[in-house]
């Protein structure tokens, strides 16, 4: 840390010395308390602490006409912030200053054009951003996008020529022709969710949007048909209870195609999708934040910023994200509850979180089988295998064999059989979910590693394995799971092959770390195997019977350890 903030610190004093950054080539004109806070500011902005951040921009924004990086900084931290009116303001400030010269200050300035519905500024301001010589492939795309969409919001008619970026150009597509009100909205629409090379459903909420507002029901009601509750996202499984209570105004009190803002709120939805796929889950907020100015009327993609903010701990930003998710849509306030039941277990114990959960499920009259499937997998991830398995019954035993979620419930359910050590049960729903689904990776390598475990029917469990290396080649689990066949086939060479490449896509992994330690033991590369294992004990994770393992192994080897597939 120490040596970070002396980087930090030298890379400041540099920037400050250099002209093409800083409006002052001079350091006594700026107050030591000012620059000091400033450092502070810099430190806490790279280590991700917004908060601290933003506190320390606000004590020294006296820099804001002297130096040009600060600017950008303390706009970033605002929007971070949800101070998004404050940030416009700081930036029209010092636009006569010739310092906004930035992409950020740009996009907002366009965005603010749209909420005041001048189509021009917003043009004008993006072609600026298209000037600028310093900017990343994807602010290209984002301000192509916007562009051409702010084209035919002008213009009232769609660009001809234009870039193509892929399926990001279909979505911009649909809802320009949507915008339009084009006879090929439909078709825009269609083919876009049927796309094969990505997941597009959620566009079926705003197809179906479409639909309402051309007084459609009929197709909207038999598009939700073949929706399964259980394996949709929230939008759709919330969307799907409105179609079938009648609740059609719910859709188009959330978005409208008629509307510019709407518009482009969901694009900066999707952009902060894609950054938080990619885990800046910081870049996914700053987008995020924007979406939500532009329309507040759609308060259920908070939802993404309650799983950013759960993800780096911030457990009061997740409990504000989710306050407005009511019972009047049950799919966003059960998942309201589960966010605080995790936020429960994290703050006061597992036990705790399960009491709050399953007493608010006890209290919904007639759960759907999307929140029993939740209450199940609840359970499943608290190892409480016995309540799993009751639910995942209740739904197992509604499905005919046609349904498309029967395999997926076989196998959650028979992997907490095995969790229990109910080995026949297990194999039977396991072999069953395989049956349903012959090219399910993931069962196949569940039973394959089952067996494994009990040394039982070896040679088929690893052409299951194989089989399932074959369909998902870069999983880490199914390599895994292939280089310890290989060692209990005595095979130490290929093994370590395989388990060399699994601990390099998960280092943190206390199983294949333990796996790697054994199998170099047995390669005679003892030094390297009790590095492995000693890994093993640093990692929160453990369990403690695996501890205890590993403690054996440091002291003897594998010899009298009692080795076993932990």
């Amino acid at each position: 840390m120490f040596n970070k903030f002396i980087k930090l610190l030298l890379s400041i004093l540099i920037i400050y010395q250099t002209p093409v950054y800083s409006k002052s080539t001079s350091l006594n004109e700026i107050n030591s308390r000012n620059l000091s806070n400033y450092f502070s500011g810099i430190v806490a902005f790279e280590n991700k602490d917004n908060a601290d951040a933003l506190r320390f921009f606000n004590s020294s924004t006296i820099l804001l006409n002297k130096h040009d990086i600060f600017l950008q900084r303390y706009i970033y931290s605002l929007v971070i912030d949800d101070k998004i009116p404050q940030a416009i303001n700081i930036i029209k400030k010092n636009s006569k200053n010739n310092s906004i010269d930035f992409f950020n200050a740009y996009l907002l300035l366009t965005i603010d054009s749209l909420k005041k519905n001048d189509f021009k500024k917003a043009e004008n301001y993006l072609n600026n951003i298209i000037k600028l010589q310093k900017y990343d492939n994807f602010n290209q795309v984002i301000s192509e996008i916007l562009k051409d969409t702010i084209y035919t919001f002008s213009e009232k008619k769609i660009l001809n020529k234009k870039k193509n970026f892929g399926n990001i150009s279909l979505i911009s597509q649909a809802f320009q022709r949507c915008y339009l009100k084009k006879d090929t909205t439909q078709s825009s629409f269609i083919n876009l969710i049927n796309d094969q090379n990505g997941d597009y459903s959620r566009y079926i909420f705003f197809y179906a949007n479409y639909l309402i507002e051309n007084k459609k029901i009929h197709e909207v009601k038999k598009i939700y048909e073949d929706i399964e509750y259980v394996n949709s996202t929230l939008l759709l499984s919330q969307s799907k209870k409105w179609v079938e209570n009648d609740s059609y105004k719910n859709f188009t009190k959330i978005f409208s195609c008629n509307n510019h803002n709407d518009i482009i709120s969901e694009y900066l939805f999707l952009f902060s999708n894609l950054y938080a796929s990619n885990e800046d889950l910081e870049k996914s907020n700053f987008y995020l934040n924007l979406s939500n100015y532009l329309n507040p009327k759609f308060k259920f993609n908070l939802s993404l910023a309650a799983e950013n903010y759960y993800a780096i701990n911030q457990y009061d930003k997740v409990k504000k994200a989710i306050e407005n998710f009511d019972n009047k849509d049950e799919f966003f306030y059960w998942f309201r509850t589960k966010k605080e039941a995790q936020i429960i277990i994290k703050e006061k114990g597992e036990d705790q979180g399960i009491n709050f959960i399953s007493s608010k499920f006890d209290k919904i009259p007639n759960p759907n089988f999307k929140i029993i499937f939740d209450i199940a997998n609840f359970y499943k991830n608290s190892k409480k295998y016995e309540k799993a398995i009751e639910y995942y019954s209740k739904i197992i035993s509604t499905l005919n064999e046609g349904s498309k979620i029967k395999s997926d419930l076989l196998y959650r359910r028979g992997g907490s059989f095995e969790r229990l050590k109910r080995y026949k049960e297990s194999d039977r729903d396991l072999l069953y979910s395989m049956k349903l689904n012959p090219n399910d990776a993931y069962a196949l390598n569940y039973l394959a590693y089952s067996w494994l475990e009990r040394d039982y029917k070896i040679d088929e469990a690893m052409d299951m394995l194989k089989k399932a290396y074959s369909i998902e080649s870069d999983d880490p689990y199914i390599i895994d799971s292939i280089g310890w066949a290989y060692y209990l086939m005595d095979d130490y060479f290929e093994a370590e092959k395989y388990m060399r490449r699994a601990v390099e896509l998960m280092p943190d992994d206390p199983i294949v770390n333990d796996h790697y330690g054994d199998i170099l033991w047995k390669l005679n590369r003892k030094l390297q195997a009790r590095y492995f294992w000693n890994n093993v004990l640093g990692f929160s994770d453990t369990d403690d019977e695996v501890k205890k393992k590993i403690n054996i192994k440091l002291i003897y080897g594998l010899k009298n350890s009692q080795n076993e597939h932990t």
